[in-house]
């Protein structure tokens, strides 16, 4: 248990729309404080009263634990320069999620590994609400091996980052709807592919599209699950209440299905299902929605650093 009246947090990758979710989400809690913050962009800029610096300058000494929005490919290289001073971190990037030297910050399932742990690697967006829809079926035996689970996501914009690129642009993206990634090329499915197997012993395919959704932020999946027998929606949502009983980040919905609204700056994850009638094989429409920032990034890293500290694992978010 941490007893200090405020632990100091080092935040690397300021600028981001993750880091910016970050700075945002600690600036309210009520048992961390900001100590640094890096931006490579943007150092010398000043936000609520702190100078961003470049990562290169980071007072590793001033800060008990590090949480890293750096890009990919970037981040692992000052996360180890952290670890080597001798602090803990939680990385949001892909650098250390297939990593045996850190711990999957799935919290809901990975609690007791990532209180111990001295670095947590952040699932990624689309992997934290698909993997928090699909254990409890995979868990319980009730996912055909035999066929392909379809899950078909569709994320805000700023889910592809704050570098500007002309498929970005408000006059490409507005009044438009597209895939990307298509045919299993997207990066985030080796990590959903590794957690639901380890955390629910799934081994079958999984083909995993995602999409570009015309708003800011918000992640909304749609996942097929092809079932070993007939759940009706009643028996399969009692099932996610049972599993998700006393976990304050999750909501399981009865009756209807999430929305973007049922989620957005929260770090949340609203589940609803729906029996599929007219097919000649039982299966179940499962429906995730998260916000990309908060519980698919931000929320989750300061949720995972709360149990790494031993503070009560809501403090500063709003589930």
């Amino acid at each position: 248990m941490n007893n200090h009246a405020s632990v100091p947090v080092g935040v690397l990758g300021a600028s981001g729309y993750v880091g910016q979710e970050l700075l945002r989400l600690l600036h309210g809690h009520p048992g961390a404080t900001v100590a640094f913050a890096t931006a490579e962009s943007a150092a010398g800029e000043w936000v609520d009263g702190l100078e961003l610096i470049k990562a290169d300058d980071a007072p590793w000494q001033e800060a008990e634990i590090i949480l890293s929005a750096l890009p990919h490919g970037v981040s692992g290289r000052y996360v180890h320069e952290a670890r080597a001073g001798g602090k803990r971190a939680v990385d949001l990037s892909a650098d250390f999620r297939l990593s045996p030297d850190a711990v999957y910050g799935l919290t809901e399932f990975t609690r007791p590994r990532v209180a111990d742990a001295e670095l947590v690697a952040n699932p990624g967006c689309y992997p934290t609400a698909a993997l928090l829809a699909l254990i409890p079926l995979a868990q319980l035996g009730l996912i055909d091996p035999a066929r392909e689970i379809i899950i078909d996501a569709a994320s805000g914009v700023t889910g592809a980052g704050r570098n500007p690129k002309r498929e970005l642009l408000f006059g490409e993206v507005a009044e438009d709807y597209r895939a990307y990634a298509i045919g299993n090329t997207h990066r985030h499915l080796a990590e959903l592919r590794q957690s639901l197997a380890r955390e629910g012993g799934f081994t079958g395919d999984l083909v995993f599209t995602p999409h570009l959704l015309p708003v800011k932020r918000g992640i909304l999946e749609t996942i097929h699950v092809p079932l070993t027998r007939v759940l009706d929606q009643s028996t399969a949502e009692g099932l996610y209440t049972a599993t998700y009983d006393g976990e304050p980040c999750i909501q399981i919905m009865h009756g209807t299905l999430p929305s973007l609204k049922d989620v957005v700056y929260r770090n949340r994850v609203a589940i609803g299902v729906a029996e599929v009638a007219d097919v000649r094989r039982p299966r179940l429409t499962v429906i995730a929605a998260i916000d990309n920032l908060v519980k698919g990034a931000a929320g989750q890293a300061i949720q995972n650093m709360n149990v790494m500290l031993g503070l009560p694992e809501t403090a500063g978010l709003a589930c």
